[in-house]
Protein backbone atom coordinates (compact mmCIF):
# COMPACT_ATOMS: atom_id res chain seq x y z
CA UNK A 1 0.00 0.00 0.00
CA UNK A 2 1.05 3.63 -0.54
CA UNK A 3 1.67 5.42 2.88
CA UNK A 4 0.20 8.83 3.00
CA UNK A 5 3.55 9.87 3.98
CA UNK A 6 4.50 9.24 0.54
CA UNK A 7 1.98 11.18 -1.38
CA UNK A 8 2.81 14.53 -0.20
CA UNK A 9 4.55 17.46 -2.37
CA UNK A 10 5.84 19.43 0.27
CA UNK A 11 8.72 17.82 2.83
CA UNK A 12 6.91 18.66 6.05
CA UNK A 13 10.15 18.34 8.31
CA UNK A 14 12.45 21.00 6.50
CA UNK A 15 9.45 22.73 4.70
CA UNK A 16 11.23 22.38 1.23
CA UNK A 17 9.35 23.39 -1.24
CA UNK A 18 8.32 20.92 -3.59
CA UNK A 19 10.62 20.42 -6.59
CA UNK A 20 10.10 21.44 -10.10
CA UNK A 21 7.17 19.62 -12.07
CA UNK A 22 8.39 17.14 -14.55
CA UNK A 23 6.77 17.03 -17.96
CA UNK A 24 4.96 14.44 -19.85
CA UNK A 25 4.87 15.66 -23.07
CA UNK A 26 6.75 18.94 -25.24
CA UNK A 27 8.57 20.05 -27.88
CA UNK A 28 12.08 21.33 -28.45
CA UNK A 29 12.29 24.39 -29.87
CA UNK A 30 15.50 26.25 -30.97
CA UNK A 31 16.24 29.48 -33.08
CA UNK A 32 15.93 27.99 -36.31
CA UNK A 33 12.15 27.35 -35.99
CA UNK A 34 11.48 31.13 -35.41
CA UNK A 35 13.82 32.08 -38.09
CA UNK A 36 11.91 30.22 -40.61
CA UNK A 37 8.82 31.38 -39.02
CA UNK A 38 9.36 34.97 -39.02
CA UNK A 39 10.62 34.51 -42.77
CA UNK A 40 6.97 33.07 -43.76
CA UNK A 41 5.35 36.11 -41.20
CA UNK A 42 7.06 38.39 -43.41
CA UNK A 43 7.03 37.08 -46.84
CA UNK A 44 3.95 34.35 -47.65
CA UNK A 45 2.09 36.85 -48.89
CA UNK A 46 0.42 37.49 -52.31
CA UNK A 47 2.04 35.86 -55.08
CA UNK A 48 3.95 33.69 -52.34
CA UNK A 49 1.11 32.50 -50.37
CA UNK A 50 0.74 29.47 -49.16
CA UNK A 51 4.72 28.97 -49.97
CA UNK A 52 5.72 27.15 -47.05
CA UNK A 53 2.91 24.90 -46.96
CA UNK A 54 4.35 23.45 -50.53
CA UNK A 55 7.80 23.55 -49.38
CA UNK A 56 7.17 21.57 -46.34
CA UNK A 57 4.66 19.07 -48.58
CA UNK A 58 7.58 18.58 -50.77
CA UNK A 59 10.37 17.99 -47.94
CA UNK A 60 8.19 15.63 -45.88
CA UNK A 61 7.49 13.82 -49.52
CA UNK A 62 10.98 13.49 -50.27
CA UNK A 63 11.89 12.54 -46.48
CA UNK A 64 9.33 9.97 -46.41
CA UNK A 65 9.98 8.96 -50.42
CA UNK A 66 6.13 9.17 -51.10
CA UNK A 67 4.74 9.87 -54.28
CA UNK A 68 2.39 12.47 -52.48
CA UNK A 69 2.29 14.47 -49.32
CA UNK A 70 -0.56 17.02 -48.10
CA UNK A 71 -0.22 19.54 -44.82
CA UNK A 72 -3.76 19.59 -42.92
CA UNK A 73 -4.82 20.96 -39.88
CA UNK A 74 -4.18 17.54 -37.69
CA UNK A 75 -3.98 14.07 -37.65
CA UNK A 76 -7.88 13.88 -37.65
CA UNK A 77 -8.41 15.57 -40.55
CA UNK A 78 -6.00 13.57 -42.15
CA UNK A 79 -7.62 10.36 -41.38
CA UNK A 80 -11.01 11.76 -42.64
CA UNK A 81 -9.61 12.59 -46.22
CA UNK A 82 -8.08 8.57 -46.05
CA UNK A 83 -11.15 7.23 -45.59
CA UNK A 84 -12.92 9.61 -47.44
CA UNK A 85 -10.78 9.00 -50.52
CA UNK A 86 -11.40 5.21 -50.02
CA UNK A 87 -14.89 6.10 -50.19
CA UNK A 88 -15.94 4.32 -46.78
CA UNK A 89 -19.50 5.34 -46.15
CA UNK A 90 -23.14 3.94 -44.55
CA UNK A 91 -22.55 0.04 -43.99
CA UNK A 92 -19.33 -0.28 -43.86
CA UNK A 93 -16.75 -1.49 -41.47
CA UNK A 94 -13.27 -0.41 -40.85
CA UNK A 95 -10.70 -2.20 -37.86
CA UNK A 96 -9.02 -0.30 -35.46
CA UNK A 97 -6.96 -1.30 -32.38
CA UNK A 98 -8.31 -0.74 -29.04
CA UNK A 99 -5.04 0.68 -27.84
CA UNK A 100 -5.21 4.48 -29.89
CA UNK A 101 -6.72 7.82 -29.20
CA UNK A 102 -10.11 8.19 -30.27
CA UNK A 103 -9.28 10.04 -33.49
CA UNK A 104 -8.52 7.28 -35.21
CA UNK A 105 -11.90 5.95 -35.29
CA UNK A 106 -13.96 9.53 -34.73
CA UNK A 107 -13.35 9.63 -38.98
CA UNK A 108 -14.78 6.38 -39.11
CA UNK A 109 -18.22 7.91 -37.25
CA UNK A 110 -17.46 10.94 -39.70
CA UNK A 111 -18.43 9.06 -43.13
CA UNK A 112 -21.09 7.25 -41.66
CA UNK A 113 -18.88 3.79 -41.07
CA UNK A 114 -18.98 1.47 -38.29
CA UNK A 115 -15.78 1.11 -36.02
CA UNK A 116 -15.03 -2.33 -35.10
CA UNK A 117 -12.50 -3.05 -32.28
CA UNK A 118 -9.58 -5.46 -32.78
CA UNK A 119 -6.70 -6.53 -29.47
CA UNK A 120 -3.37 -5.86 -29.59
CA UNK A 121 -0.73 -7.62 -29.48
CA UNK A 122 1.36 -8.20 -25.99
CA UNK A 123 4.56 -7.04 -26.64
CA UNK A 124 4.14 -4.39 -29.42
CA UNK A 125 1.14 -3.20 -28.49
CA UNK A 126 -0.15 -2.65 -32.18
CA UNK A 127 -2.36 -4.62 -33.70
CA UNK A 128 -2.93 -8.40 -33.35
CA UNK A 129 -2.93 -10.15 -36.75
CA UNK A 130 -5.29 -13.02 -34.88
CA UNK A 131 -7.45 -10.43 -33.72
CA UNK A 132 -7.93 -9.01 -36.91
CA UNK A 133 -8.86 -12.51 -38.56
CA UNK A 134 -12.08 -12.93 -36.29
CA UNK A 135 -12.96 -8.67 -36.97
CA UNK A 136 -12.96 -9.65 -40.88
CA UNK A 137 -16.51 -9.53 -42.20
CA UNK A 138 -17.66 -8.93 -45.70
CA UNK A 139 -18.22 -4.98 -44.59
CA UNK A 140 -14.97 -4.50 -43.67
CA UNK A 141 -13.70 -1.51 -46.31
CA UNK A 142 -10.11 -0.99 -44.68
CA UNK A 143 -8.16 -1.41 -41.94
CA UNK A 144 -6.32 1.23 -39.62
CA UNK A 145 -3.41 0.42 -38.21
CA UNK A 146 -1.78 2.23 -35.72
CA UNK A 147 2.08 2.47 -35.02
CA UNK A 148 2.03 2.99 -30.96
CA UNK A 149 4.37 5.42 -29.06
CA UNK A 150 6.48 4.75 -31.99
CA UNK A 151 6.17 0.84 -31.76
CA UNK A 152 5.22 -1.31 -34.65
CA UNK A 153 2.81 -3.96 -36.03
CA UNK A 154 3.85 -6.99 -37.57
CA UNK A 155 2.86 -5.45 -41.27
CA UNK A 156 3.76 -8.30 -42.92
CA UNK A 157 1.25 -10.53 -40.90
CA UNK A 158 -1.69 -7.84 -41.02
CA UNK A 159 -1.31 -7.33 -44.97
CA UNK A 160 -1.69 -11.41 -45.60
CA UNK A 161 -4.76 -11.38 -43.39
CA UNK A 162 -5.75 -7.97 -44.75
CA UNK A 163 -5.92 -9.74 -48.24
CA UNK A 164 -6.01 -6.92 -50.54
CA UNK A 165 -8.08 -4.97 -48.14
CA UNK A 166 -7.21 -0.95 -47.64
CA UNK A 167 -4.77 -0.15 -44.74
CA UNK A 168 -4.45 3.15 -43.07
CA UNK A 169 -1.51 3.81 -41.18
CA UNK A 170 -2.24 5.42 -38.29
CA UNK A 171 1.78 6.74 -37.86
CA UNK A 172 0.61 10.07 -35.88
CA UNK A 173 2.85 8.87 -33.44
CA UNK A 174 6.34 7.54 -35.27
CA UNK A 175 7.75 9.94 -37.11
CA UNK A 176 11.34 8.33 -38.26
CA UNK A 177 10.41 4.80 -37.42
CA UNK A 178 11.27 2.43 -39.68
CA UNK A 179 10.01 -1.31 -40.33
CA UNK A 180 12.54 -3.62 -42.13
CA UNK A 181 14.43 -0.44 -43.91
CA UNK A 182 10.63 1.21 -44.31
CA UNK A 183 9.85 4.52 -42.98
CA UNK A 184 6.53 4.72 -40.75
CA UNK A 185 3.67 6.22 -42.65
CA UNK A 186 4.80 4.21 -46.31
CA UNK A 187 3.74 0.96 -44.92
CA UNK A 188 -0.22 0.85 -46.01
CA UNK A 189 -1.86 2.72 -48.77
CA UNK A 190 -2.20 6.32 -46.83
CA UNK A 191 -0.08 7.18 -44.06
CA UNK A 192 -1.40 9.73 -41.29
CA UNK A 193 1.01 12.20 -39.25
CA UNK A 194 0.05 14.20 -36.27
CA UNK A 195 2.60 17.13 -35.32
CA UNK A 196 0.58 17.83 -32.16
CA UNK A 197 2.63 19.97 -29.65
CA UNK A 198 3.48 16.94 -27.99
CA UNK A 199 4.79 14.90 -30.79
CA UNK A 200 8.43 14.50 -31.47
CA UNK A 201 7.80 16.62 -35.20
CA UNK A 202 5.54 19.42 -34.05
CA UNK A 203 3.56 22.38 -35.43
CA UNK A 204 1.34 23.36 -32.59
CA UNK A 205 -1.19 21.86 -34.23
CA UNK A 206 -0.97 20.04 -37.46
CA UNK A 207 -0.81 17.17 -39.66
CA UNK A 208 -0.34 15.44 -42.72
CA UNK A 209 -1.38 12.65 -44.99
CA UNK A 210 0.56 10.81 -47.42
CA UNK A 211 0.49 8.31 -50.46
CA UNK A 212 2.32 6.75 -53.30
CA UNK A 213 -1.21 5.83 -54.95
CA UNK A 214 -2.03 8.74 -57.55
CA UNK A 215 -5.43 8.20 -57.45
CA UNK A 216 -6.37 8.59 -53.78
CA UNK A 217 -3.98 11.86 -53.91
CA UNK A 218 -6.13 13.50 -56.30
CA UNK A 219 -9.11 12.99 -53.90
CA UNK A 220 -7.09 13.76 -50.65
CA UNK A 221 -6.21 17.26 -52.53
CA UNK A 222 -9.77 18.41 -53.71
CA UNK A 223 -11.73 17.32 -50.86
CA UNK A 224 -9.11 19.32 -48.92
CA UNK A 225 -10.02 22.15 -50.24
CA UNK A 226 -13.42 22.51 -50.47
CA UNK A 227 -13.82 20.57 -53.42
CA UNK A 228 -12.01 22.59 -55.54
CA UNK A 229 -8.85 21.28 -58.32
CA UNK A 230 -5.86 24.05 -58.95
CA UNK A 231 -7.68 24.42 -62.10
CA UNK A 232 -10.82 25.76 -60.75
CA UNK A 233 -8.96 27.70 -57.44
CA UNK A 234 -8.61 30.88 -59.73
CA UNK A 235 -12.63 31.35 -60.75
CA UNK A 236 -13.66 29.57 -57.38
CA UNK A 237 -15.52 27.33 -58.48
CA UNK A 238 -16.30 23.95 -56.94
CA UNK A 239 -17.88 20.23 -58.26
CA UNK A 240 -18.89 19.23 -55.10
CA UNK A 241 -18.65 20.33 -51.10
CA UNK A 242 -15.22 19.27 -49.38
CA UNK A 243 -13.72 20.52 -46.26
CA UNK A 244 -11.76 23.12 -45.31
CA UNK A 245 -8.58 21.32 -43.85
CA UNK A 246 -5.41 23.16 -45.01
CA UNK A 247 -2.21 23.80 -43.25
CA UNK A 248 -1.36 27.34 -42.23
CA UNK A 249 2.35 28.81 -43.28
CA UNK A 250 3.16 29.36 -40.13
CA UNK A 251 2.61 26.56 -38.84
CA UNK A 252 4.03 24.62 -42.10
CA UNK A 253 7.23 27.33 -41.91
CA UNK A 254 7.75 25.54 -38.06
CA UNK A 255 7.27 22.06 -39.32
CA UNK A 256 10.19 22.87 -41.91
CA UNK A 257 12.45 23.54 -39.16
CA UNK A 258 11.26 20.29 -37.28
CA UNK A 259 11.69 18.25 -40.39
CA UNK A 260 15.33 20.02 -41.04
CA UNK A 261 16.15 18.75 -37.38
CA UNK A 262 14.55 15.04 -37.05
CA UNK A 263 17.90 13.07 -37.03
CA UNK A 264 18.22 15.39 -33.71
CA UNK A 265 15.37 14.86 -32.43
CA UNK A 266 14.80 11.10 -32.77
CA UNK A 267 18.21 10.81 -31.03
CA UNK A 268 17.00 12.93 -28.16
CA UNK A 269 13.88 10.41 -28.16
CA UNK A 270 16.20 7.32 -28.02
CA UNK A 271 18.17 8.80 -25.60
CA UNK A 272 15.72 9.45 -22.81
CA UNK A 273 14.41 5.95 -23.58
CA UNK A 274 17.79 4.71 -23.05
CA UNK A 275 17.90 6.95 -19.67
CA UNK A 276 15.11 4.98 -18.35
CA UNK A 277 15.95 1.54 -19.69
CA UNK A 278 19.77 1.82 -18.01
CA UNK A 279 17.79 2.85 -14.60
CA UNK A 280 15.05 0.26 -14.53
CA UNK A 281 16.84 -2.95 -16.08
CA UNK A 282 17.29 -4.40 -12.81
CA UNK A 283 13.67 -3.84 -11.56
CA UNK A 284 11.57 -6.98 -11.38
CA UNK A 285 7.71 -6.97 -12.96
CA UNK A 286 8.62 -3.14 -14.64
CA UNK A 287 8.55 -3.42 -18.88
CA UNK A 288 9.27 -0.80 -21.34
CA UNK A 289 8.39 -0.25 -24.67
CA UNK A 290 9.41 -3.76 -26.28
CA UNK A 291 12.70 -3.79 -29.29
CA UNK A 292 11.88 -5.43 -31.93
CA UNK A 293 14.06 -7.06 -34.40
CA UNK A 294 14.05 -4.74 -37.93
CA UNK A 295 12.18 -1.97 -36.01
CA UNK A 296 13.51 1.37 -35.49
CA UNK A 297 11.17 2.54 -32.26
CA UNK A 298 11.14 5.79 -32.24
CA UNK A 299 9.47 6.06 -28.26
CA UNK A 300 7.65 8.66 -28.78
CA UNK A 301 6.09 7.57 -25.17
CA UNK A 302 8.38 5.80 -23.08
CA UNK A 303 5.35 3.71 -21.47
CA UNK A 304 6.01 1.41 -18.09
CA UNK A 305 3.34 -1.80 -17.48
CA UNK A 306 3.69 -2.89 -13.68
CA UNK A 307 3.55 -6.95 -13.30
CA UNK A 308 -0.57 -8.06 -12.00
CA UNK A 309 1.28 -8.83 -8.52
CA UNK A 310 2.52 -4.83 -7.64
CA UNK A 311 -1.98 -4.30 -7.45
CA UNK A 312 -1.35 -1.22 -9.16
CA UNK A 313 -3.87 0.51 -11.00
CA UNK A 314 -2.99 3.31 -13.82
CA UNK A 315 -5.45 5.45 -12.00
CA UNK A 316 -3.53 5.12 -8.68
CA UNK A 317 0.23 5.32 -10.66
CA UNK A 318 -0.75 8.60 -11.78
CA UNK A 319 -2.05 10.01 -8.82
CA UNK A 320 1.19 9.19 -6.90
CA UNK A 321 3.43 10.90 -9.17
CA UNK A 322 0.91 14.05 -9.72
CA UNK A 323 1.74 13.79 -5.87
CA UNK A 324 5.46 14.08 -6.39
CA UNK A 325 4.62 17.16 -9.11
CA UNK A 326 5.86 14.56 -11.87
CA UNK A 327 2.95 14.42 -15.23
CA UNK A 328 2.20 11.20 -16.74
CA UNK A 329 -0.76 9.55 -18.68
CA UNK A 330 -2.25 6.54 -18.92
CA UNK A 331 -2.05 3.79 -21.55
CA UNK A 332 -4.44 4.30 -23.90
CA UNK A 333 -7.54 3.55 -22.86
CA UNK A 334 -9.69 0.43 -24.93
CA UNK A 335 -11.22 2.39 -27.29
CA UNK A 336 -14.37 0.05 -26.80
CA UNK A 337 -14.87 1.13 -23.20
CA UNK A 338 -15.33 4.70 -24.08
CA UNK A 339 -18.96 5.78 -23.26
CA UNK A 340 -18.59 7.40 -27.35
CA UNK A 341 -18.48 4.02 -28.64
CA UNK A 342 -21.37 2.64 -26.00
CA UNK A 343 -23.89 2.72 -28.92
CA UNK A 344 -22.29 0.32 -31.11
CA UNK A 345 -23.14 -3.15 -31.10
CA UNK A 346 -19.23 -3.88 -31.91
CA UNK A 347 -18.35 -2.63 -28.44
CA UNK A 348 -20.75 -4.79 -26.41
CA UNK A 349 -18.29 -7.79 -26.57
CA UNK A 350 -15.01 -6.07 -26.81
CA UNK A 351 -14.11 -6.60 -23.32
CA UNK A 352 -14.22 -10.31 -23.67
CA UNK A 353 -12.70 -10.64 -27.28
CA UNK A 354 -9.96 -8.18 -26.72
CA UNK A 355 -8.46 -8.98 -23.07
CA UNK A 356 -5.11 -7.99 -23.64
CA UNK A 357 -5.52 -4.56 -24.66
CA UNK A 358 -8.17 -4.23 -21.78
CA UNK A 359 -5.19 -6.03 -19.25
CA UNK A 360 -2.40 -3.76 -20.28
CA UNK A 361 -4.60 -0.22 -19.97
CA UNK A 362 -5.26 -1.20 -16.55
CA UNK A 363 -1.73 -1.68 -15.20
CA UNK A 364 0.28 0.67 -17.40
CA UNK A 365 1.33 4.48 -17.47
CA UNK A 366 3.55 7.26 -20.27
CA UNK A 367 6.55 8.40 -18.52
CA UNK A 368 7.55 11.52 -18.71
CA UNK A 369 9.17 11.82 -22.26
CA UNK A 370 9.60 15.59 -23.25
CA UNK A 371 12.00 16.40 -25.13
CA UNK A 372 13.39 18.69 -23.23
CA UNK A 373 13.98 16.16 -20.25
CA UNK A 374 17.17 16.39 -18.51
CA UNK A 375 18.48 12.80 -17.11
CA UNK A 376 18.92 14.42 -13.71
CA UNK A 377 14.97 14.49 -14.12
CA UNK A 378 14.85 10.27 -15.31
CA UNK A 379 16.88 9.93 -12.31
CA UNK A 380 13.78 11.23 -10.11
CA UNK A 381 11.21 9.60 -11.80
CA UNK A 382 12.95 6.18 -11.45
CA UNK A 383 13.86 6.65 -7.68
CA UNK A 384 9.96 7.59 -7.71
CA UNK A 385 9.43 4.18 -8.95
CA UNK A 386 11.25 2.09 -7.07
CA UNK A 387 9.58 4.13 -4.07
CA UNK A 388 6.21 2.80 -5.22
CA UNK A 389 7.15 -0.71 -6.04
CA UNK A 390 8.67 -0.69 -2.45
CA UNK A 391 5.22 0.37 -1.03
CA UNK A 392 3.18 -1.55 -2.27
Amino acid sequence: MIEPTMMRGVDEDTRQPAPERIPVAGPWVTDLEVRYVAEAAAGDWYSNAGRSVGQFETEFADYLGTGFAAAVPHCTSALHLAMLALGIGPGDEVIVPEATWVATAAPITYVGATPVFADIDVDTWCMSPESLTKCLSPRTKAIATVDLYGGMPDMAALTSVAEGIPIIEDAAQSIGGKLHGHLAGTLGDIGTFSFHGTKTLTTGEGGMVVTNRSDLAERIFRLRDHGRTPADHRYFTTEEVGFKYRMSSLQAAFGRAQLARIDELLDKKRQIFEWYEYRLADVPGVRLNHRQDGVRNTFWMVTAVFDRSYGLTARRLMEFFDLHMVDTRPFLPPLSSLPAFAGYETATDAAYRNPTAYDIAARSINLPSALVLTETQVDRVCDLIHTVLLSS
